[in-house]
């Protein structure tokens, strides 16, 4: 009898968890962004720091000596009445002159098809400089 209750809770348990991930899926959030990584280019980019000053993304990241802006890709999405920049890498750098503090790559609102004074937010994973 106690085995054939610990059966039925595992059972539950796995239908709740099943049910949780069907829900994820419907909802815009986890689908927009799975549509993202499902499309977007690259790897997403770990930064340094980033900021976004006078319609201008700025992002701090890792270098081995030769990255350069044509290397990633800022990819927008919009979010409700914002849009979300996830910066991805493209082309990895294996220079082997690294870089401790980082470099500085930026991209205007324009170049990223947003309109001035847009809200913004950076999505990518934060990461502290070597050294």
């Amino acid at each position: 009898m106690k085995r054939s209750i610990t059966l039925v809770g595992v059972f539950v348990a796995a239908a709740a968890v099943s049910a949780c991930a069907v829900v994820d899926r419907f909802t815009d959030r986890s689908a927009t962004t799975a549509l993202v990584e499902a499309d977007a280019p690259g790897q997403i980019e770990p930064v340094h720091a980033a900021a976004i000053v006078q319609d201008q993304a700025v992002f701090w990241v890792s270098s081995n000596g030769c990255t350069r802006k044509a290397d990633l890709t800022p990819v927008v999405r919009r979010a409700g009445d914002a849009s979300v920049i996830t910066l991805r890498r493209l082309k990895e750098d294996r220079c082997l002159e690294p870089r401790d503090e980082g470099v500085e790559m930026r991209w205007s609102f324009q170049e990223m098809g947003l309109e001035p004074g847009s809200r913004v937010s950076v999505e990518n994973p934060f990461q502290l400089p070597r050294g």
